[in-house]
């Protein structure tokens, strides 16, 4: 039987007969890099060159060192969901190596985990929700401080079918007011079954790391402009 297809991607149903090939060859190939996976996180980028413009991206991570994490990006976290693009996360000590003009083509992600943008999700029966909170917030303390860059591939939020054009730089949200937050986030929550506000309190005790001031360029250039 074909597989299901995307929506708003062009192209018929998956042919039955690559559909068996893919299949055997997930029995006999290793895929040692997917493997790797470790974590899913969703959160929302901005484009660098239009601030406020927003995508919900599902971040698949891994670390390949203490210092460096690489995730590859997706519209969805269904069967058919879009690679829209990549993030790199590393530690301040990194950071502070990059050149300075390097530096500011990264962000920070403090206001996504104290703000409860930031999700790892989980399961939602009420036994099992606790202990996952516990977990994700310990996450958080490590990527508080972590500096990420982000690269789009496929702009799906103004409708493309196919991944058209240069990649787009994307930047992290630093503030309230930057976009509808509420409604878009909430939105977000209903579907995974979480809830940012709970988040946010649960978040309370973790410390906040210094910000470089090379990170999150877009929103101290459009200050500075206005």
């Amino acid at each position: 039987m074909a597989a299901t297809k995307p929506s708003n991607v062009p192209g018929d149903k998956v042919p039955a007969e690559d559909v068996a090939l893919e299949t055997g060859a997930s029995f006999i190939q290793n895929f040692e890099p997917t493997k790797q996976l470790c974590a899913h996180l969703n959160a929302f980028h901005t484009y660098a060159d239009e601030p406020g413009r927003h995508v919900e991206a599902n971040h698949y991570c891994a670390h390949l060192t203490e210092d460096v994490r690489q995730c590859i990006l997706y519209d969805s976290p269904g069967p058919n969901a879009r690679l829209i693009g990549i993030e790199y996360m590393i530690t301040p000590k990194l950071y502070e190596t990059l050149e300075p003009e390097e530096r500011k083509l990264w962000h920070s992600h403090v206001f996504e985990v104290k703000s409860g943008m930031l999700i790892m999700p989980g399961p939602t029966l009420p036994g099992a929700v606790q202990a996952w909170e516990a977990a994700e917030t310990q996450e958080m303390k490590h990527v508080i401080g972590l500096y990420g860059k982000v690269y789009h591939l496929w702009q799906t939020d103004r409708g493309d079918q196919l991944p058209l054009g240069t990649p787009k730089l994307m930047m992290s949200f630093t503030g309230e007011g930057q976009f509808d937050f509420e409604e878009t986030v909430g939105e977000r929550d209903r579907r995974f079954g979480t809830d940012w506000k709970r988040k946010k309190a649960l978040r309370e005790g973790i410390e906040v790391p210094k910000i470089h001031e090379d990170a999150d360029q877009i929103w101290k250039t459009r200050r500075n402009s206005m």
